[in-house]
């Protein structure tokens, strides 16, 4: 197609790639904003269940409004050819951005996948079924926001295809009821989120074959390898999580993609809360340079084998080894300056006002700050208001 060229108020201006429908960079010239223009081409238009696919596509993806999940605004048909007119993502697709190394570590992946399962788990709650979950599939922006694109072969409850099942979807992210050709549910996307996120975390595809026939083989009867995710340095709970979406079985799999997600957040606060601690609190030898702590504690180094392990490690800011300031309300270690016995701390080389005493203490000269000094300062006090009496009462008479 010549560009630029139009089809019903879109100006097409960019061709950005497609197989049996091509997709433009277009103006939307009546609104002037930025869009894409999905258009099936002529031989996807002379293939009746093509072109059936590709408006049910519209039909599916404009019913859907979610933040993780690209949008459509419009669909028609001119000259015999259907057209979609979607969101224009910008940023680039996931298996890009993991191959770039801009997907970020494992907790920025991790974060990624919360917001695709909270996508899918939002599209099933609408009785839809995505069943081509795959990195080219999910767009990320510069922001760390995902979105899902692509309901091509989407299946919505109560829709019959003709073909068999096994010819749709990509097959190393296939379930083994997709590869029977068995009747599909909602758990094929769980199946296939777990084969992602098995990527996500590594780089590699956990089923591979030179043939159509070794993958399906590997995908029904053998176990996942979870050999490359524990190399990369995975923590045991997310390997948890990654065996649970991938179960042979459907019912051994999570039964809904939002309590995958919820897994996944406990996890990243858990680990956060773990760092904050690990960061904030003074350790042991640090309190013990400083005379705050009993020489019989256990050190870091002696408490660190107890604590549970985590499988990746993130860099850590080093600890600041201060003294508590004056004034602290709250102090992590329960070390309190007010319970110490005999000479008392000193802070900025002033002697503190013993408890019980008022604060006007500190004029006296630092031997009188004590009881005694008070008593000496009050009869003070005492003998010049009498002697202020008497003298007036001299001046009166």
């Amino acid at each position: 197609m010549q560009l630029p060229a139009r089809i019903g108020k879109y100006e097409l201006q960019e061709f950005l790639g497609g197989g049996m429908s091509h997709v433009y960079r277009s103006q939307d010239t009546v609104l002037g904003r930025t869009v894409a223009v999905k258009i099936l081409t002529e031989q996807g238009c002379s293939d009746a269940e093509a072109k059936a696919r590709f408006l049910q596509e519209a039909r599916v993806a404009s019913s859907i409004v979610h933040e993780n999940i690209m949008n459509v605004f419009d669909f028609g048909e001119e000259g015999g050819k259907p057209y979609i007119v979607m969101e224009f993502l910008r940023g680039e697709n996931l298996r890009d951005a993991i191959r770039n190394g801009r997907a970020g570590d494992v907790r920025n992946r991790l974060r990624l996948a919360v917001q695709i399962a909270k996508a899918l788990d939002y599209i099933h709650q609408k009785k839809i079924i995505h069943r081509d979950i795959k990195p080219e599939n999910l767009q990320v922006d510069s922001t760390g926001k995902i979105k899902l694109m692509d309901f091509g072969i989407a299946k919505t409850e109560g829709m019959q295809l003709t073909r068999a099942g096994f010819t749709l979807g990509t097959p190393y992210y296939m379930a083994p009821e997709q590869v029977l050709g068995q009747q599909v549910t909602h758990l094929v996307d769980i199946y296939s989120f777990g084969i992602l996120l098995f990527e996500m975390l590594c780089g590699a595809k956990p089923i591979m074959g030179d043939t159509i026939e070794k993958i399906f083989n590997k995908i029904l009867y053998e176990p996942l390898d979870m050999a490359p995710l524990q190399a990369a340095g995975v923590d045991p709970e997310v390997l948890r999580i990654v065996g649970k979406c991938t179960a042979k079985q459907p019912q051994d799999r999570y039964q809904k993609l939002f309590d995958t997600a919820v897994d996944i957040e406990r996890f990243l606060g858990i680990q956060s809360a773990a760092r904050m601690v690990t960061t904030s609190m003074p350790t042991m030898a640090t309190l013990q340079q400083q005379g705050h702590g009993g020489s019989s504690a256990p050190t870091t180094s002696q408490t660190s084998a107890n604590r549970p392990q985590t499988g990746y490690t993130q860099s850590q800011p080093p600890i600041t080894q201060s003294r508590p300031t004056a004034g602290a309300s709250v102090n992590p270690t329960g070390w309190n300056p007010t319970q110490q016995t005999g000479n008392r701390p000193t802070i900025s080389g002033t002697q503190q006002v013993p408890d019980g005493l008022p604060g006007f203490v500190k004029i006296l000269p630092g031997p009188m700050q004590n009881q005694t000094g008070v008593m000496i300062l009050v009869a003070l006090v005492v003998l010049l208001f009498m002697a202020g009496v008497y003298f007036v009462i001299t001046l009166i008479s």
